[in-house]
């Protein structure tokens, strides 16, 4: 055990960080990766009780399935790519138009397009940069 604990801080991305931060940031994303799996099966169970599935419903179990993969990305990268939260957020904001469409203003419903829109701009301007640091990266070597 300790062992794997000065690798994880000999490595280049966890330099100068300490074993308790290491040791804490993969217990939270452990647990959350338990209870993004718990909250799914919950849901799953509540459709099938209902013996009905909606568009929210299933915008909501892709909500779960991207919140698993930032979980794996962090576990196998031990960084969260900007752009998952960012598609968490946009398709956060459908499910919300979805839902609430028949009892909301016109205008909100215009402002929450607007911020799905800055989203996906924002998550094309990450996906940009991240490609232009893997070609940097494959440039160095």
């Amino acid at each position: 055990m300790k062992k794997k604990i000065n690798e994880l801080l000999n490595t280049g991305m966890n330099k100068g960080l300490s074993w308790t931060t290491i040791a804490s940031e993969k217990l939270l994303l452990a647990i959350i990766g338990i209870s993004t799996c718990i909250a799914s099966a919950i849901y799953l169970y509540e459709m099938l009780i209902e013996q009905r599935i909606e568009l929210a419903d299933l915008f909501m179990l892709f909500i779960y399935a991207e919140i698993l993969a930032m979980v794996g990305a962090f576990y196998s990268t031990n960084r969260i790519p900007v752009t998952l939260p960012i598609i968490v957020a946009i398709t956060a904001l459908c499910r919300l138009i979805i839902m609430q469409t028949k009892d909301m203003d016109g205008m909100m419903v215009m402002w929450e397009a607007g911020a799905i829109l800055v989203l996906a701009v924002a998550a094309y301007v990450m996906s940009l940069k991240d490609k232009l640091s893997l070609e940097k990266l494959k440039d160095d070597k």
